[in-house]
């Protein structure tokens, strides 16, 4: 397994592929790798992501098959079956990278943003639960911060924290050395992502 710095290297080396349209070059479907794959898996990084369609994470970091353990929901937000995603990653298959990836334009934080400024209550108790693990971050914003690319990134650090110390196995991981959580923020408008 590779080592964390090395890890977020290949993110970004991948990520510049992306940005100057050089990507696709990691992608491989070819029937012998996926037979290597029916063996197991060794993603070199763990992504928490938000499942918007713009952000296809093995294509914006030109990664292929079993190149990353992808965890997406809405809001890129924190709850246990992502903590539990995240341990499975880190304390069984040995990757040392998680990276929190938020966007540009996000609908969950934009979402929080209304409820927050209008008093706008959700219908759906489900959407209630996103938008209730994105409000603490954007609460803690001074009143003239309030913005969406702030919120985004306040979103972003807040789940990284959770993930830090919202799982014994998590921390203990983190506390050895052996599982380095970062951060960062993907621009739907530029393509590139911005590590924290």
């Amino acid at each position: 397994m590779i080592s964390a710095a090395d890890a977020l290297e290949r993110l970004r080396e991948g990520n510049s592929r992306f940005v100057s349209g050089d990507g696709g070059q990691n992608i491989s479907g070819t029937q012998a790798h996926r037979a290597e794959l029916t063996e197991g898996q060794n993603p070199f990084a763990i992504i928490l992501a938000c499942s918007d369609s713009r952000v296809p994470v093995e294509i914006i970091f030109d990664q292929g098959l079993g190149d990353l353990f992808v965890i997406r929901v809405a809001g890129n937000i924190v709850a246990p079956s992502q903590v539990g995603s995240v341990e499975y990653a880190a304390a069984q298959l040995g990757t040392k990278l998680v990276v929190v990836l938020g966007h540009s334009n996000c609908g969950a934080v934009d979402a929080t943003l209304a409820e927050l400024s209008r008093g706008q209550e959700l219908r759906s108790p489900n959407l209630r639960a996103i938008v209730s693990r994105i409000r603490p971050a954007i609460e803690s914003l001074p009143d003239s911060a309030v913005n969406l690319h702030d919120a985004v990134v306040a979103n972003v650090h807040q789940s990284v924290k959770r993930l830090q110390h919202g799982s014994l196995i998590v921390e203990q991981l983190v506390e050895s050395g052996e599982l380095i959580i970062v951060g960062a923020n993907y621009s739907i408008e530029s393509g590139e992502v911005s590590f924290f």
